[in-house]
């Protein structure tokens, strides 16, 4: 799936230039990487429903800048603190020769079904949502899927778990190493509550003082 967003050079520049885009319902940008660094601006309502999706997030973009393409990826926006409104947005050209580093959402599949879950009463809690990966742009994935069927109740899913796409690494870069938890299925709350119970009965019967023999004084 090709995502394209359109784009103009822009040539006022400054605080108070870009204020005036945004009060005309456009949004101040810059593309750099692999020549000259652009200038640029943006419709902001294309562009506000476009980051809705997460897949723009995570794949090549089409930068449609004055009617020439360009391949390019998200590198950063700046939200407005309150309003719903994009501040700023950075892009960066692609090398198709080069390897990129770039966060890709986790897809996580079988939940349902997994042993912890289904037969032991267990809840599956998600500790990462995106993973730092490396590779060239042809072999950069939408998303990574992570399955959980056979997740048995206590144990987790690492880094070193996941299936990876040929070609993807995970970054040596990022923050994510081999050992890092992805999702575990947590023991119910009432199961630990019932055994930390059970366990503390014999020991406070162990410590009860004996009982005197009726009549001793």
């Amino acid at each position: 799936m090709t995502i394209e967003i359109n784009a103009t050079i822009r040539k006022a520049q400054g605080t108070g230039a870009s204020r005036r885009l945004r009060n005309a319902g456009r949004v101040p940008g810059v593309v750099y990487g692999a020549g000259d660094v652009n200038m640029i601006e943006l419709d902001h309502n294309e562009l506000y429903y476009k980051l809705r999706a997460e897949a723009f997030h995570a794949s090549i973009l089409t930068l449609v800048l004055d009617g020439k393409k360009e391949s390019v990826q998200l590198r950063d926006f700046v939200m407005h603190p309150f309003r719903q409104q994009v501040q700023h947005i950075d892009f960066q050209r692609v090398d198709e020769k080069k390897k990129m580093h770039i966060k890709v959402p986790l897809h996580f599949i079988n939940e349902e079904i997994a042993p912890g879950v289904k037969l032991g009463g267990g809840k599956i809690s998600h500790v990462l949502h995106e993973l730092d990966i490396t590779c060239l742009p042809k072999d950069l994935p939408s998303f990574i899927e992570v399955d959980l069927g056979t997740l048995e109740l206590g144990h987790s899913v690492h880094v070193a778990d996941l299936k990876l796409p040929a070609g993807v690494e995970v970054s040596a870069h990022g923050t994510h190493t081999a050992e890092a938890v992805v999702a575990v299925v947590q023991v119910p709350r009432g199961m630990v509550e019932t055994e930390a119970t059970a366990a503390a009965e014999p020991a406070a019967e162990a410590a009860a003082p004996a009982a005197e023999p009726e009549g001793k004084k």
